[in-house]
């Protein structure tokens, strides 16, 4: 990695109660198992207590050598994006609209086949992912909130798209347990080198929100629930026979990894086989994870966060057998889409992670060494709130800004 970065200063600084509000909340955003080529459990991970993360407060270095070009505008709460072989990208908005764009020209009319969604708060219409396979069996897959304020879910569906339209709309899995309110729902969809996909899934949302008789939070930490998880499916929706607790009695055997709050970002490095992610904290303490298999990553038992209405939710910031993240944000700067830059058309930030930040309205480039301990970070400001970043199959690096009237955007080093 080439670096022109300043090291992250160590530290935590307080966010007020609206500040962290704001951050996570959308209120303000109108087949058989296969043999599997899995990420590997990394050498020299940060997964025990003396491995201390890295502490980010509101002093990063601001990157001044990049240039930022709006390339189309007038999408809605736009979420995630797409490519599709022939260079068509694919665009959802919340409320529910699929969108394609064409020689960076948006298509006026909506794609068909979308079915309705629950589009309240941080819900609806949320990630788009083509499948790997899709030049032959013409899949999309899609993650979605379905029900209503009393009890809802999410969902992942996949589709056939022939180019103008979606048909044969098919769930092929949903949270295990319904959920009131309109928080957490994740959910981004990460596909591995054997053609499974991951799926990151909330963990249901703060309090007082409350599933059976306790805090629904504390369900990152059940493994018969699938709220705070990531799980792995075959791409039909069933489960890869190699999944951790597969055969288990006492764990749900989707589940990939656990004691998640919000993950909104997820990333494959294909030269290393590691997986890296996203996660909302609470007040302050988001974090940037290294995500091993069958890993348990604390929340809400282990946290940097605060409550929003103050005080401690715990008072631990690592334990034996909790995998301590990577960095932690405090503030918050509410990281949602995440990519990890392989290509080497912009040298300068080959193997650099990049992370949106919606509070903080900006990208942060994360530089790692070659055992993956993050050695810099700097702010790459965009003035809009991120939701999405993605490496294009060119190598050029797109966002996408959650706004009513959003804009795909793409940046590029000057230097």
């Amino acid at each position: 990695m080439k670096t022109n970065i300043t090291r992250l200063i160590a530290g935590t600084l307080s966010a007020t109660i609206l500040y962290a509000l704001v951050a996570c909340s959308s209120t303000n955003n109108s087949s058989s198992a296969q043999s599997t080529s899995e990420p590997s459990t990394p050498q020299n991970s940060n997964s025990s207590p003396s491995n201390n993360p890295l502490l980010s407060d509101s002093n990063v270095a601001v990157a001044k050598n990049f240039k930022a070009t709006t390339v189309l505008e007038g999408l809605e709460r736009p979420w995630s994006m797409a490519w599709l072989p022939d260079g068509a990208m694919l665009i959802t908005e919340r409320p529910g609209r699929l969108r394609i764009v064409r020689n960076q020209t948006l298509d006026p009319n909506p794609i068909a086949g979308v079915p309705e969604v629950f589009a309240v708060n941080q819900g609806g219409l949320m990630d788009v992912s083509v499948h790997p396979n899709f030049q032959k069996n013409r899949l999309v897959y899609f993650t979605y909130s379905h029900g209503n304020s009393q009890a809802n879910r999410t969902r992942v569906a996949r589709a056939t798209f022939d180019g103008s339209t979606l048909k044969n709309w098919r769930v092929i899995f949903e949270v295990s347990q319904t959920k009131p309110g309109g928080q957490h729902f994740g959910s981004r969809i990460l596909w591995l080198p054997d053609n499974t996909m991951l799926v990151a899934i909330g963990d249901g949302g703060n309090p007082p929100t409350q599933l059976d008789g306790d805090l629904i939070r504390k369900q990152a930490q059940n493994l018969n629930s699938h709220l705070g998880k990531v799980v792995r499916l075959n791409d039909d929706g069933s489960i890869p026979k190699n999944n951790p607790f597969v055969g288990s009695d006492n764990a749900d055997a989707t589940i990939w990894s656990y004691g998640h709050r919000n993950i909104q970002g997820i990333t494959f490095d294909s030269a290393t086989n590691r997986l890296w992610s996203t996660e909302h904290g609470s007040r302050g303490g988001d974090e940037l994870n290294l995500v091993e298999k069958g890993k348990n990553y604390g929340w809400p038992v282990v946290t940097h966060s605060k409550e929003y209405t103050g005080g401690e939710i715990s008072s631990k910031r690592s334990q034996p057998g909790m995998i301590d993240p990577k960095v932690v944000w405090t503030p918050a700067i509410a990281p949602s889409g995440l990519a990890f830059y392989s290509r080497k058309r912009f040298g300068a930030w080959q193997g650099d992670l990049f992370a949106g930040g919606l509070i903080s309205r900006d990208i942060r480039r994360i530089d790692l060494d070659a055992n993956n301990n993050v050695v810099g970070e700097e702010s790459i400001p965009i003035g809009r709130r991120v939701r999405d970043v993605r490496q294009s199959p060119d190598g050029r690096i797109y966002i996408l800004t959650d706004e009513q009237n959003g804009q795909l955007i793409s940046i590029e080093p000057t230097n």
